[in-house]
């Protein structure tokens, strides 16, 4: 996955032990509010994502920029965990949480970079038709993006820890968009 004006991006599965510091300042910083982890210990960081690693249900992947850690991806079966009851899952949804590195060196353009790069990824594989979010309600910066690659909201859900906006992007979206982007 390569953006001419950032670099190349790869994802490699997160390792719950070796990742936990490196995650921990990630989730626990001002800018990682709407992460809902600002409190978190080391050890609670490592405790949710060796849960998360056990799960038959939900995978977690560090994203790298020439080898740099820059974002972390959650790619989860929102028919088992996350969305259920709250929705009529489909076939070959996927529901995805991603979370860039904080940084006092912001580089326009990178977010979206990031998402697009995650998007790809889930989409590469065949049998994901249409990806999921629930981001909380209030995140008005991480609405803007979803919609620029695809994401459609469709309504409000009450989730236990957050009120959040239920989107959908398919695969048919998600490259009408990144046409759009290129043009």
């Amino acid at each position: 996955m390569s953006t001419p004006d950032i670099g190349t991006f790869t994802v490699r599965p997160l390792d719950p032990t070796q990742d936990a510091e490196l995650l921990h300042g990630w989730v626990t910083h001002p800018k990682s509010a709407f992460w809902m982890m600002q409190e978190a210990k080391l050890h609670d960081v490592e405790r949710e994502y060796m849960a998360i690693a056990a799960s038959e249900y939900h995978d977690a992947f560090l994203g790298l920029l020439d080898d740099e850690p820059v974002f972390l991806m959650e790619k989860y079966d929102p028919a088992h965990i996350e969305l259920v009851g709250l929705y009529e899952p489909e076939p070959g949804d996927v529901g995805m949480h991603f979370l860039v590195a904080p940084t006092d060196t912001p580089v326009h353009g990178f977010t979206r970079a990031v998402i697009t790069a995650v998007m790809e990824q889930l989409f590469a594989d065949p049998a994901t038709r249409r990806v999921v979010v629930e981001p909380d309600a209030g995140n008005k910066a991480v609405h803007t993006l979803n919609e620029a690659v695809g994401f459609v909201p469709e309504r409000e859900i009450q989730k236990p820890e957050k009120k959040a906006l239920l989107s959908f992007c398919t695969r048919e979206q998600f490259a009408a968009a990144v046409r759009g982007a290129a043009a």
